[in-house]
């Protein structure tokens, strides 16, 4: 496994084979509710014959906005679960909507799926297959399965919207009209071309094509009509071979239209499995909502590490591993849950407790000037080793140094009465300083004429010459100025969204103080930005810590990616 780069995933996907119920490839029609028809079993054999036994999955995202931690769940299934059966997983993107696609998040997705750790088989695009789509489209009309309308989307709102009627127009008209569309002779929301599914209560016939004169990302103007997801998905699934269409419980309801589009058209047709989709607490997803954000100025970017993209966990230093490892303990349930943060950032915990150095940081310093340094330390500055991390001595050690002054937490000293229990330094108790194994005591505190704390004047001793402090504390010695951020939830209810509880909306749930940004820290890390930003770090009692994409040489920025234990969360 890579500690510092993209998730390898060879010890979580094997697991995802005895998880699952799927069928076996090329037993689709042993699946309830797959439908069978008299082609099905020539349609499985040539499939099978064509894959040569293999399993197929797909991961299909529009390219409309960054990838989010539910993605990050779906990612694991499609990916893990064809890697786990020896199988093959396409990335799909799904760009039939050029008013809301860019490149730029064509290329964030991919880098989000190979930063999980997964390499696709092949890439592919839904605009791949325009031409041949828009002949299965008209072979549909051609058969009377499919019929140009003219209703407006405003008619078909509504418990009882009305049955479209031109349901029943002769097939010849409907492939004219069609071809009419296609070659621009109608105004957008003129038509649409629906597929003649059965009608059920409160149902309409799903829309196949609709016009939309925009430039597409790839086909540039070649097009004015665009496929819609409910034409596209299944017809893109038969194209590649898949096997196991993977989805969320959003798209049961579609289920009986992905199998009657297949079998309408005589094509193979996959399986499409459920399974629940992954909400978090105290964020929202949408991308709607996420923009919303950003042009209130309420965060910074797509990857501000307050949200749940999967740019800004990596921003903040989540690790893809534990991400995985997080997705692979929710299983495939079909019930619908909200998760909490802190169960993602207990296996956050749980992996950078084994990969992430140690290290010092002093949040709000307080200067000790120790008097008898040179009683106990002959050169100036005094370096000692240390191991990156006790529990592996695999990850080496480095230097530390140890000078005649040294900067300890702000908290770590009490002038005056101290608070019951507490335990480190005082005028009249002393503290032990880890590592260099030294008792302080305070000889003078100076203060300037605000009577502030400027530093302590202390005295130390080997531990052993005197008695046993109560507490050894963290400190830094020659150290590096940094910026921390920490951060919070960034809204204050669980769910932002729930119009009783918060009825101004999610951004009036905004919690104002969700960063915290502390600019005199010191730290006792040395490297240039280039060598310390893959790198993460426990930094004792405060948490664990990344390296911010804002940092320079002369300007390191550290974001806290999780406390040290989960009580501190709250």
């Amino acid at each position: 496994m890579n500690e510092n780069g993209d998730g390898d995933c060879e010890d979580i996907t094997f697991k995802w084979s005895k998880k699952v119920p799927f069928h076996k490839v090329g037993e689709n029609y042993k699946t309830d509710g797959y439908v069978v028809t008299p082609n099905t079993e020539d349609l499985l054999r040539s499939h099978v014959k064509r894959i040569g036994g293999q399993v197929r999955t797909r991961f299909p995202p529009e390219p409309n906005g960054i990838l989010h931690i539910g993605h990050a769940k779906a990612i694991n299934i499609n990916f893990g679960y064809a890697k786990a059966n020896g199988g093959i997983c396409f990335l799909r993107y799904d760009d039939t909507n050029p008013e809301k696609e860019e490149e730029r998040f064509v290329r964030e997705i991919q880098e989000m799926v190979e930063w999980l750790g997964y390499k696709p088989y092949k890439i592919t695009y839904s605009s791949d297959y325009f031409d041949l789509l828009y002949q299965y489209a008209y072979e549909l009309t051609r058969r009377g399965l499919a019929y140009v309308c003219h209703q407006k989307p405003e008619e078909l709102r509504g418990f009882d919207p009305p049955p479209s009627p031109w349901r029943d127009r002769p097939v010849e008209e409907n492939l004219k009209l069609f071809e009419d569309m296609k070659n621009g002779k109608m105004q957008e929301n003129e038509a649409t071309l629906r597929m003649k599914t059965t009608l059920g209560d409160n149902k309409v016939d799903p829309v196949a094509y609709r016009i939309k004169y925009k430039h597409h990302h790839r086909t540039g103007d070649k097009w004015c009509i665009y496929p819609t997801y409910d034409f596209t998905h299944c017809l893109c699934d038969s194209i590649e071979d898949i096997t196991h269409s993977l989805c969320t419980k959003e798209f049961q309801s579609r289920r009986a239209s992905y199998y009657w589009l297949c079998n309408s058209l005589d094509l193979y047709c996959p399986v499409q499995w459920e399974y629940s989709r992954l909400n978090m607490a105290n964020t929202v997803v949408s991308k709607r909502k996420i923009a919303k954000l950003i042009e209130e100025k309420i965060v910074a970017d797509w990857d501000d590490p307050r949200l749940y993209t999967l740019t800004a966990l990596r921003r903040r230093g989540f690790p893809p591993q534990a991400i995985n490892s997080f997705c692979l303990s929710l299983g495939l349930t079909g019930a619908q849950t909200i998760t909490e943060p802190h169960m993602l950032e207990a296996h956050v915990r749980d992996y950078l407790n084994k990969y992430a150095p140690r290290a010092m940081c002093v949040m709000e310093p307080l200067k000790l000037k120790v008097l008898n340094y040179d009683k106990y330390f002959q050169s100036k500055p005094h370096s000692l080793t240390v191991e990156n991390l006790p529990t592996n001595p695999s990850l080496g050690s480095h230097s530390k140094i140890f000078d005649e002054y040294v900067y300890i937490e702000r908290e770590d000293f009490c002038e005056g009465a101290m608070p019951k229990g507490y335990k480190r330094l005082t005028n009249e108790q002393t503290v032990g300083l880890r590592f260099v194994n030294m008792v302080v005591s305070v000889h003078q505190v100076i203060k300037d004429e605000d009577g502030n704390i400027k530093e302590i004047e202390v005295n130390i001793a080997p531990v052993g010459e005197v008695k046993k402090p109560k507490a050894f504390i963290h400190w830094v010695s020659h150290p590096r100025p940094v910026e921390i951020r920490l951060y919070d939830h960034l809204f204050k209810h669980k769910n932002p969204e729930d119009k009783d509880k918060v009825p101004g909306g999610f951004v009036s749930d905004v919690n104002h103080n969700s960063l915290k940004v502390v600019s005199g820290a010191l730290v006792d890390i040395e490297g240039s930005y280039e060598k310390l930003k893959n790198e993460r770090y426990q930094f004792e009692r405060i948490g664990y810590f990344a390296l911010d994409p804002d940092s320079t040489d002369d300007k390191l920025v550290f974001n806290r990616i999780v406390t040290l234990r989960e009580d501190k969360d709250k």
